[in-house]
């Protein structure tokens, strides 16, 4: 919410003043909403909790509610404000899935909007504490991993049997005096060195610090990079791409009938329609399919010879789809896992694979030589700029491998989930308005790079992997399937377990 009391701030310097250098051994102690985020509406990330857990309705209440929340803000209090976001926003659900959405889905969202001079402040100082008038359970796992806050001091819900009941715990909401005694409670021997806030209700807990300074609203502020956290963000989930504010979030809600709707002609009409034509009934129906590089002919029958292996960097499930239609004609895709729906649905032969490297070998050979095949060696999905790690069994079972880099755009939902049901994805990526897909054929691979000529089947998938890198000006990272589960969800993807998130293993490639 926005600071409902627009009294000067003059009582303390502003933040660009203080020192930075030899802070670390101090404490420092910041507020959240204004101060380390540029934004001081929570709106946006009780809506991404809204949806991500209890779907368009839960949203759709949310929305409803937000003018009363509002109103209570600005003429009764801030507490009372609050109270009532948390309520339509909380109440009934589990409590696992608030923290499963605050570890997968917000901390991507929150990255996007910190404070530059706040953080370099912040960033500075050996001992981080955090105060904020945000559910502790929402902002926790972001300000710890991402920010490396020591302490997290924020509103505690309440729940009953592992689901929230929409309402908070003493003492209450996290301002003005309830911050002040939250923090002499946990610095009740020493006194906190900087103290960081934007607002009135900041000034009681400000005061207790040594020195202390206002994180100035400057609405034209550029907020900090990605590569400026403390790890970057590989993994995130959740299907909504942009921040719902409540202008997006009333949108969304009015477009997911349609987009529904229009997702199911653009699935017809790709499962129904001959592929020859299919990139051009894409084009009419929105989507966008931008194809780059010299596309290998059809493979021609003889003894003795295979099929080409299309090698593709994995965005969505829909990637062998989009290669076929820019092949114009349907190929084969091997997969390692999909949902019944998906397979219904696809216009291309899918074959799961069983994860038995014997079996799995031999049925990729018996497909090659049907003809053309596709794979994915990442084995799963990335959203950001990353390649996750190449098996490498592809490289033993044939030289005719043809790399293909593929990208995407969507400006509304996100085609892919670790969280959800994935018999949804395919629906999703084309509820966008104006989805995309960019397909970049490269050269095929010479014979002396091949595990023909004696290189290691890692090394090919290597060299692979590092092509479609430098195409798309990503990163090569060893993260695997696993990685991203444990990270997302607390498992490997096939059995429920929970582990280490394992978030610092990106590397050159």
């Amino acid at each position: 919410m926005a600071e409902p009391n627009s009294n000067s701030l003059i009582r303390f310097p502003t933040v660009d003043q203080c020192e930075s250098n030899g802070r670390e051994k101090h404490t420092v102690v910041a507020d959240m909403d204004g101060t380390l985020l540029i934004g001081r509406s929570s709106f946006p990330y009780f809506a991404l909790v809204a949806f991500e857990v209890g779907g368009i309705l839960r949203l759709l209440l949310l929305l409803l509610a937000s003018p009363i929340a509002g109103f209570l803000y600005y003429f009764i209090s801030e507490s009372a404000g609050i109270r009532v976001l948390i309520f339509a926003t909380f109440a009934g659900m589990r409590v696992s899935d608030i923290e499963s959405v605050a570890r997968a889905v917000l901390p991507k969202f929150y990255s996007t909007d910190l404070h530059p001079e706040a953080w370099r402040v912040f960033s500075s100082c050996g001992r981080k504490c955090v105060l904020t008038a945000n559910p502790r359970v929402m902002v926790e796992a972001f300000l710890k991993e991402y920010l490396g806050a020591d302490l997290v001091i924020g509103t505690e819900i309440s729940t009953f049997k592992g689901r929230a009941t929409g309402f908070v715990t003493s003492p209450g909401i996290l301002v003005g005096e309830n911050k002040a005694e939250a923090l002499e409670k946990a610095f009740s021997t020493t006194t906190p060195e900087i103290g960081l806030g934007d607002r009135k209700t900041d000034f009681p807990f400000m005061k207790l610090c040594k020195e202390s300074y206002i994180v100035p609203r400057k609405p034209d502020v550029q907020p900090v990079g990605p590569d400026k956290l403390l790890k970057p963000i590989v993994f995130h989930d959740g299907r909504l791409v942009q921040k719902p504010t409540p202008l997006k979030a009333l949108l969304i809600i009015l477009w997911i009938p349609i987009g529904f709707l229009l997702a199911c002609l653009r699935i017809a009409a790709g499962a129904l329609l001959p592929m020859p034509i299919v990139y051009h009934v894409f084009w009419a129906l929105g989507v966008r399919v931008t194809i780059k590089g010299i596309p290998p002919p059809p493979p021609k029958k003889s003894t003795g010879q295979t099929g080409v292996l299309f090698i593709c960097s994995h965005r969505t499930l829909l990637d062998p789809i989009f290669l076929s239609t820019a092949l114009g004609r349907p190929i084969p895709a091997v997969t390692y896992s999909l949902s019944r729906l998906s397979e219904i649905i696809s216009p291309i032969k899918t074959v799961r694979l069983n994860r038995d490297r014997v079996k799995d070998a031999n049925m990729i050979k018996k497909l090659l030589e049907e003809g053309d095949l596709v794979i994915c060696p990442e084995g799963t999905t990335c959203r950001e700029p990353f390649l996750l790690r190449f098996s490498a069994l592809f490289a033993e079972l044939t030289d005719e491998l043809v790399p293909v880099a593929m990208s995407n755009r969507m400006s509304m939902f996100h085609g892919t989930t670790a969280r959800g049901w994935k018999g949804m994805d395919p629906f999703y990526f084309f509820m966008n308005p104006s989805p995309a897909y960019e397909v970049t054929f490269l050269n095929k691979l010479p014979n002396e790079l091949t595990c023909g000529a004696g290189k290691t089947s890692h090394e090919v998938a290597n060299y692979i992997q590092r092509m479609i890198a430098s195409t798309l000006s990503y990163e090569c990272t060893n993260f695997t399937r696993k990685d991203k589960y444990r990270a997302l969800a607390g498992n490997d993807g096939i059995v429920v377990e929970k582990t280490k998130n394992a978030a610092d293993k990106v590397m050159g490639c």
